[in-house]
């Protein structure tokens, strides 16, 4: 009898386990011959993009069956567009969302206009933990920040919605500093943006620190360029000259506004996610791809001839700042709900 009962303990684990090497070993071969698709929520010649197409030439040759990698762009909303679409596309393991990981700070204050419910993406990584910038013309007028508070006039700056950084850093800046700041969004994305700037349309922007210098290096090497204010934890290395925002808020509540609202959502802003319930053992093949690009020696070359910084996050590390957003005090989100949701 104990024999019996022995056997039949360990029964549904003999089953089991070469049901799992099947699985595992069909994943294996599942992507060979596919295509798997990167959607970028921000338009062509951006950051997002530059990022994106750079780990795309790189990520296949680190899944096994060396699929085909291309990279698509869904601009819009701020890339609401791309996150919502990521949040229904189907499951196989052959979708990529690239998103700005600051609409996961949206959701929590209650946007509308978000269909997704960021705990639910089977998060992958990030390549680097970025750092943000605002950026003037020199028709501007503006050469420091103290030119800035000093200005009679607001500082025109595009943006694109509420949750991109380039809308949320003027809203933050303009609330906790005092900064006269006309903020006018409706671009597509940073590319958009810098244009607009050029042809005077507006005077600059802010978004990440990584973009910027790559995207924008000949305003900046040429001088029509400059940048004027930081907005990190620390200060970039490479510009330790320029001001840092926080160093400038006088009240609990304008730091609170700049380290909850822009600070604590930089780390994740270029996550790349995949929809939820996708198989478990193609999540696990996808995060090890992407673990092994970070480390590639082929894309790290690639990487500093782009002038693009590598500075990665993993998959799950991307889950626990997350899981920490959505267990922010209540107080603290009306706070930076009033500043960072436009009333309709």
């Amino acid at each position: 009898m104990f024999k019996l009962v022995g056997l039949l303990t360990f029964l549904p684990l003999l089953i089991a386990a070469p049901y799992d090497a099947r699985a595992a070993s069909a994943d294996q071969e599942f992507y060979r011959g596919k295509t798997i698709r990167i959607i970028v929520g921000f338009s062509a010649g951006g950051g997002f993009d530059a990022y994106a197409r750079m780990i795309g030439r790189h990520l296949g040759r680190h899944l096994p069956g060396n699929p085909t990698i291309i990279v698509e762009n869904m601009g819009g909303a701020g890339s609401r567009l791309a996150a919502n679409s990521l949040f229904r596309a189907k499951p196989d393991g052959l979708v990529i969302g690239n998103f700005i990981g600051s609409l996961v700070l949206q959701q929590i204050l209650g946007d509308k206009g978000i269909e997704f419910d960021a705990r639910k993406f089977e998060w992958l990584g990030a390549p680097v933990q970025d750092e943000n910038v605002c950026a003037l013309t020199k028709a501007s007028g503006i050469n420091s920040l103290d030119d800035w508070f000093a200005a009679k006039k607001p500082v025109k700056l595009g943006g694109e919605a509420p949750g991109a950084n380039d809308s949320d850093i003027p809203r933050v800046l303009k609330a906790a500093l005092g900064l006269p700041i006309q903020l006018i969004e409706g671009f597509k994305g940073t590319s958009n943006i810098r244009i607009a700037a050029e042809s005077g349309e507006v005077d600059g922007g802010c978004w990440t620190w990584a973009s910027i210098r790559t995207t924008w290096a000949k305003g900046l090497e040429s001088g029509a360029v400059k940048a004027i204010v930081q907005i990190n934890a620390k200060k970039a290395s490479d510009i330790p000259n320029v001001a840092n925002a926080i160093d400038y808020a006088k009240t609990p509540d304008a730091r609170l506004l700049i380290e909850s609202g822009i600070h604590a959502s930089s780390a994740i802003l270029r996550a790349y996610a995949l929809p939820p319930d996708t198989p478990k053992n193609r999540i696990s093949l996808l995060r090890s791809a992407f673990n092994a690009t970070m480390k590639d020696t082929e894309f790290l070359a690639e990487s500093r001839k782009a002038k693009l910084e590598i500075n990665p996050l993993n998959g799950a590390e991307i889950e626990d700042i997350v899981k920490k957003l959505f267990q922010m005090d209540a107080k603290n989100v009306a706070k930076i709900r009033d500043v960072l949701v436009p009333k309709n």
